[in-house]
């Protein structure tokens, strides 16, 4: 059965989930009660004299025709009641005066108000005295505190002068956590609709779509892959920090070309070694561009002109620390005097009496120098251990060791109390026996910055570099094209980078270049 592809499994089972959920949408508006409510409907409004400006006419025998002020006159019935998913209690009703609702009748003066109650609920009545705030003035009618369970209601037949049927009458009122609304009323008792015509045809809209788009795709034998599928080899190399963006995209790729049957490596051994090894592989090929990709963790250095850049995502980095040393923030200057050697035990900062030592990465490292160009705005003092433990030249002010790689760094600082080192933010966040630092108040965070609400300096736009211009049809195009703007916005997401491709990030992108 050619139609049973994985695609259109999925196709299917998205046209079930979708008809469930409208189930369930249903379902839940229907039996589901909402929180606190009191809704209020206007039952009837009629008049009551000919001279009561309305379409209707009537004719009145005794008291009606005799009282005075009913040839104006008009009635109304209200049901108010409780349609909500708990019990309303007088507490409930939030207000400065006795009264809990009041209701307004436009352009109309109230003569006289009845109150009818179910005679299973009839001991609500009590509530309706003028204590506890029950009265009419004018056109205006204030109702008690009444408690209410769910369901519960109570009718108010409402005497009035002047005016026309048809004049509004608005219900007001707080509820504590609560609302009140208008109901609709078509026969005097009708439950108020819990589930509106528009959602009614929302959701029966939704539900054939789903089905049209799963039969479409069932009927589709031949699917295309997707844009940007090459066959052929790929080596991807720089960057240690982007190297897991690197691995999870590469993967994705293979698999979502499997019919190119496309061949990529990850080989990440530091942002300069990987320059290195594009220029020298660019002057060793023979058709222009080698089948190689260098993610460098800011711009190449400068005298390169045929090295092609793709800006890719910016990344944010973090200084990470021992956890025993305690310290959540430090100055940009404690931390500038820190790798000049100028504080030699964490007691010089407020911090415990433990011994310094720095973790860095090798001088080929994108991340160390995204950190000296935006952190300390120079370089490192020299290494002076091999074992990050020992000190190796008695001179040296303290001990600072040099690794080559993130994991490597977040390891050592993990493991050496007093240790300090630098890393991609999103993987510091997960190393346990470590915390990152905030600089001068600001914490390395991916969302802040995005958003333009954080001034954090340390982080940097990851380029993708090619030797030349790659052929429109190579591997190395169509898999540049996914990362940057197919499947790869998603995974450099979720690894706590922020695409360059996306709306915010290619303003970012375009103000943080150097």
């Amino acid at each position: 059965m050619q139609w049973l592809s994985a695609e259109n499994l999925v196709a299917v089972a998205t046209a079930i989930l979708g008809v469930v959920a409208s189930a369930v949408m249903v379902w839940y508006e229907r039996r589901v009660p909402r929180s606190k409510r009191i809704g209020y409907r206007v039952q009837l409004d009629v008049p009551i004299g000919d001279g009561q400006r309305s379409s209707r006419t009537s004719r009145r025998e005794g008291w009606f025709d005799t009282a005075a002020g009913m040839t104006h006159a008009s009635m109304v019935l209200l049901r108010i009641e409780n349609d909500g998913s708990q019990t309303i209690g007088r507490d409930d009703y939030q207000g400065p005066g006795s009264h809990g609702l009041t209701v307004e009748f436009t352009e109309r003066t109230i003569l006289g108000v009845s109150v009818t109650q179910p005679s299973e609920t009839s001991h609500l009545l009590e509530h309706f005295t003028q204590e506890r705030g029950f009265g009419y003035q004018d056109g205006t009618l204030r109702l008690p505190r009444v408690p209410l369970n769910r369901g519960a209601y109570y009718k108010l037949l409402v005497l009035l002068s002047g005016g026309r049927v048809g004049d509004g009458i608005q219900l007001s009122g707080d509820l504590s956590d609560g609302d009140v609304h208008r109901n609709r009323s078509a026969t005097p008792d009708d439950k108020a609709p819990l589930f509106s015509r528009a959602a009614r045809l929302i959701t029966i809209t939704l539900t054939l779509c789903v089905v049209a788009l799963a039969v479409i795709v069932v009927a589709q034998d031949d699917s295309p892959p997707p844009i940007g599928c090459r066959s052929g080899t790929l080596t991807l190399t720089g960057s240690t920090a982007f190297a897991p963006v690197l691995r999870e995209v590469a993967e994705k790729y293979e698999r979502d070309c499997a019919d190119e049957d496309p061949r990529i490596e990850v080989d990440t051994h530091g942002s300069t070694a990987g320059i290195r090894d594009l220029v020298a592989a660019g002057a060793e090929a023979e058709d222009g561009s080698p089948p190689l990709v260098v993610l460098s963790d800011g711009p190449k250095p400068g005298g390169l002109p045929e090295l092609r850049g793709n800006q890719v995502a910016v990344s944010v980095f973090a200084l990470v620390v021992n956890d025993a040393v305690g310290l959540r923030n430090l100055p940009a200057e404690d931390v500038r005097r820190l790798y000049r050697g100028e504080v030699a035990n964490w007691s010089e900062l407020g911090g415990p009496d433990l011994a310094v030592h720095l973790v860095s990465r090798d001088a080929g490292s994108g991340t160390r120098q995204v950190f000296q160009r935006r952190v300390l705005g120079r370089g490192e003092i020299a290494h002076s251990s091999v074992d990050c433990v020992h000190k190796d030249d008695p001179a040296a002010p303290v001990i600072r060791c040099e690794l080559d790689s993130t994991e490597q760094v977040l390891e050592t600082v993990a493991g050496i109390p007093g240790a300090i080192g630098y890393s991609e933010q999103a993987r510091a966040s997960r190393a346990k026996g470590l915390h990152r630092l905030d600089l001068d108040g600001e914490a390395p965070s991916v969302d802040a910055i995005e958003h333009g609400t954080s001034s954090y300096p340390y982080r940097e736009i990851e380029y993708a570099y090619t030797y030349g211009q790659p052929p429109a049809n190579s591997l190395v195009s169509g898999f540049l094209a996914y990362l940057t703007r197919g499947v790869g916005q998603d995974v450099i997401r979720t690894h706590g980078h922020l695409p360059c491709w996306t709306p915010e990030g290619m303003e970012l992108c375009a103000r943080d270049v150097p």
